[in-house]
């Protein structure tokens, strides 16, 4: 049986408190709704955040490793590791059948670029204005801005029946 993989993207060691507390709920609502959860891996902000509340709910939780060295994992249930650094982005983002962007620091904006360019559907959890406006005018694949994790769920549901 083949699993959907969601992809949740955001900072990692410059993370708030409030993007943790989401990502965690984020990750538990991903499990919940039976979905893998897909991250960075790393025990650092919205990746671990969302590890964890996805392992809370009994999820599945694969982490893509920027190192070779497997001790960097966090609440990860299959740690691949790839010693690509930040090239493993693109690993992230092609594994994913839907990426949801959770904060906002210069890796996530480099895999929400690659969404756009390799044509993920990609929802974007809380965004600013010119975030949203900038990555609008560069997109032609799916882009759905969401104020709720409810509403990012449901956005998913909707793109994996399509």
């Amino acid at each position: 049986m083949t699993h959907i993989l969601i992809g949740v993207i955001g900072p990692g060691e410059t993370a708030s408190e409030a993007e943790m507390q989401t990502a965690h709920a984020l990750g538990e609502a991903i499990a919940q709704a039976g979905w893998g959860l897909l991250t960075g891996g790393r025990a650092a902000g919205v990746m671990a955040a969302a590890s964890q509340g996805a392992q809370a709910a009994n999820g599945l939780v694969v982490g893509i490793l920027p190192d070779a060295d497997v001790t960097q994992a966090a609440a990860v249930d299959i740690a691949i590791v790839t010693g690509m650094g930040q090239g493993r982005n693109v690993i992230n983002i092609l594994s994913s059948r839907v990426v949801i962007a959770c904060g906002l620091g210069p890796g996530t904006l480099s895999e929400m670029a690659l969404a756009l360019k390799l044509g993920k559907p990609l929802i974007v959890l809380q965004p600013s204005g010119c975030l949203l406006e900038t990555l609008s005018d560069l997109s032609s694949t799916p882009l759905v801005p969401v104020a709720t994790i409810a509403e990012a769920i449901a956005a998913t549901r909707r793109y994996l029946a399509e």
